[in-house]
C-alpha cells in the first residue's frame, strides 16, 4: 500500500517536473511566441483531479521555482499560479462534469487571467507594452489542453494515483 502511494506521488511529481522542462526548453523564436504553459496546465489537471493533495501550495512552490529559473521577479508567477489554482480548486466538482470541450473554453478563460496578470505585474514594475503577441499560449494552451487531459488522465488510472 505505501509504495503504491509513493509511486502515484512520484508521477505527478515526474509529469510536474516535466511541464517545467517543457517550459523552460529552448525552442525556435517562431514557435517561442505560442508555447504553451506547460507546467501550468499540467497543475490545473492535477489539482483538478486530486485537489486535497495538489493545491495552492504546490501552485506556489512550482511558481516561485519557475520565477527563479526564468530570472523574473519572485512572486510574479508564483502568485499567478496560486490564483488560477484556488478558482480549480474551489470549483473542482463542477469542472469534472464539464465535457472536455466546456473544460477547454474554462482553461482559456483561467490562462487568459493568468497571461492579463503577468502584463499588469510587468506594466507595473517596467512599465512593458501590450502586445497581442503575449496572448498566443491562450490559445495554443486552450488547443493542447484536451491531449494534456487525456495523456494525465491514462497516467493516473494506470498508476492508481490517488
Amino acid at each position: 500500500m505505501m509504495l503504491q502511494n509513493t509511486r502515484g506521488g512520484l508521477v505527478v511529481w515526474f509529469s510536474m517536473l516535466l511541464g517545467l522542462l517543457f517550459q523552460l526548453m529552448p525552442v525556435p523564436e517562431v514557435v517561442e511566441a505560442s508555447r504553451p504553459d506547460w507546467l501550468l496546465l499540467i497543475m490545473i489537471y492535477w489539482a483538478m483531479a486530486l485537489p486535497h493533495r495538489y493545491n495552492i501550495l504546490t501552485a506556489w512552490v512550482l511558481g516561485t521555482v519557475l520565477d527563479v529559473l526564468l530570472g523574473s521577479y519572485l512572486g510574479i508567477r508564483s502568485l499567478t499560479f496560486s490564483l488560477v489554482i484556488y478558482i480549480i480548486v474551489l470549483n473542482y466538482q463542477k469542472l469534472r462534469n464539464f465535457s472536455i470541450w466546456q473544460q477547454a473554453l474554462i482553461i482559456a478563460f483561467l490562462l487568459l487571467l493568468y497571461h492579463l496578470l503577468i502584463y499588469w505585474m510587468q506594466f507595473v514594475i517596467f512599465r512593458s507594452e501590450f502586445q497581442v503577441q503575449q496572448l498566443l499560449p491562450v490559445l495554443s494552451g486552450t488547443v493542447i489542453w484536451p491531449w494534456i487531459y487525456w495523456l494525465l488522465r491514462r497516467l493516473r488510472r494506470r498508476y492508481k494515483v490517488k
